[in-house]
């Protein structure tokens, strides 16, 4: 089994991804904290934050510190981790495992601006370096 299949976590859902988001951003919170980051940008309920917190930690996805009497919640992978893990069940499900029709397909889902395909150059260029 691959490492990558032994380190997987079951892919989080929008609204998982949502609250992970808020935690990547703030670090460590409450339940209220990340219900207030939501709340801030749409309507939300608090138990329902709650709640997906609940089962997020049943799931892995995040880390409960029960020390104190308002539960702490983390983010159990890094932002990076997770995305990784997000475009590799991408690229096979959707395209096959060819990096090229990701590549192209999310190039042709908008315009990108000079500046963001300068950096996506360098970044393969950088990328061609650490494979050699």
């Amino acid at each position: 089994m691959s490492s990558y299949m032994r380190d997987k976590l079951p892919r989080p859902t929008d609204a998982e991804l949502e609250i992970l988001t808020v935690l990547w951003r703030l670090g460590p919170a409450t339940v209220r904290g990340v219900y207030e980051a939501i709340s801030r940008r749409r309507s939300a309920q608090y138990s329902t934050v709650l709640k997906f917190l609940q089962i997020m930690t049943e799931k892995g996805l995040v880390r409960r510190d029960e020390k104190q009497r308002a539960h702490i919640y983390e983010a159990a992978r890094p932002r990076e981790w997770t995305q990784q893990q997000l475009a590799h069940d991408l690229l096979e499900r959707a395209f096959g495992g060819s990096a090229k029709a990701l590549m192209v397909g999310a190039l042709s889902s908008r315009k990108s601006s000079p500046a963001e395909l300068a950096e996506l150059r360098r970044l393969l260029e950088e990328y061609e370096k650490v494979k050699k």
